[in-house]
């Protein structure tokens, strides 16, 4: 499932061809993607200008200028493409993929039978189509009053953002005070820290050099205040995230770009999916294991993450 960062790359690589224009149509080839469309989607949407796009967690956030947002979720496979050209009986020819930010790799397919949602957009350069493919149909999309977004029951649990100035080491103590979980499971959930995925929990503790198994308590002292460890686990956090959203994203398995295409910073980790390999920290001289943890696999080096 694309991570922050992969969500992030897209929004910034959709942000120029869809601020400012106006939804000629909103296509729906299919009544529903992981759940039903909502009442009226189409009709709701068309004719409305795209006034801006945002991100929370791992959504996707399309603003309207009637004061609703369109949300949008990834899901597995889900991805977006950009094609602009002469339109011809309602298709493009000679469409064009736009790029997005990054370099990238590896062209996917672009099968036309799993482009389930199509925006019909005009804009001041001409038509474009923007194009949502999922093949798996793990995605979705909904719509909420932007005023409401943050009860919305998709937002309304979700802690600090981890680039934002809430996210600091005295919060993370307050949540991580008296708690015997699991400091991978802690950062996971997404009541203390949004957005926050595997691939990167992962690689945020290696640089930290903490173990995932450890509670997370152990990072906070008696009187409740952060340790220094904790600190340094903030700007792993953080630095990663800036490190992963710079490359693209990991584009693991089935997500690619706007562009179409894949990107590159798998080739980066240090410490995710590297079993039986190397510890990468100077002077180490660990391997890398794999646990499972909650079903989902872990990656650590046990002789310098403690």
């Amino acid at each position: 499932m694309p991570e922050l960062p992969e969500v992030e790359t897209v929004k910034r690589g959709l942000t120029p061809a869809m601020e400012g224009t106006r939804i000629t149509k909103l296509e729906l080839r299919r009544g529903d993607l992981r759940f039903p469309f909502p009442d009226a989607f189409a009709d709701r949407v068309s004719g409305r200008t795209i006034v801006s796009l945002g991100r929370r967690a791992k959504y996707l956030l399309v603003d309207l200028d009637d004061g609703n947002t369109l949300i949008s979720h990834l899901g597995m496979s889900g991805s977006f493409r950009i094609e602009e050209g002469r339109i011809e009986e309602g298709r493009i020819e000679e469409g064009a993929v736009s790029a997005a930010p990054g370099e990238f790799h590896h062209v996917r397919s672009k099968d036309e039978k799993h482009d389930h949602v199509v925006f019909h957009l005009e804009g001041a350069s001409g038509p474009r189509r923007v194009v949502y493919n999922d093949p798996r149909r793990f995605g979705f999309m909904d719509m909420v009053g932007r005023a409401d977004l943050a009860a919305h029951p998709f937002f309304r649990d979700l802690g600090p953002e981890p680039t934002g100035n809430e996210l600091g080491a005295a919060y993370l103590a307050e949540r991580f005070r008296d708690k015997a979980q699991p400091l991978k499971s802690a950062l996971l959930d997404q009541k203390n820290i949004a957005g926050l995925g595997n691939i990167y929990v992962c690689e945020a503790l290696w640089r930290a050099h903490l173990s995932p198994i450890r509670a997370a308590s152990t990072l906070v002292t008696a009187g409740g205040r952060p340790k220094a460890q904790l600190d340094l686990l903030v700007a792993s956090i953080r630095d990663v995230i800036a490190d992963a959203i710079a490359a693209g994203g990991s584009s693991l398995r089935d997500h690619i770009q706007t562009d179409g295409s894949l990107g590159y910073f798998q080739h980066s980790f240090s410490v995710y999916d590297r079993e039986s390999q190397a510890c990468r920290t100077p002077g180490c001289g660990g391997t890398v294991a794999r646990i499972v943890q909650a079903g989902r696999s872990t990656f650590y080096c046990a002789t310098c993450q403690k």
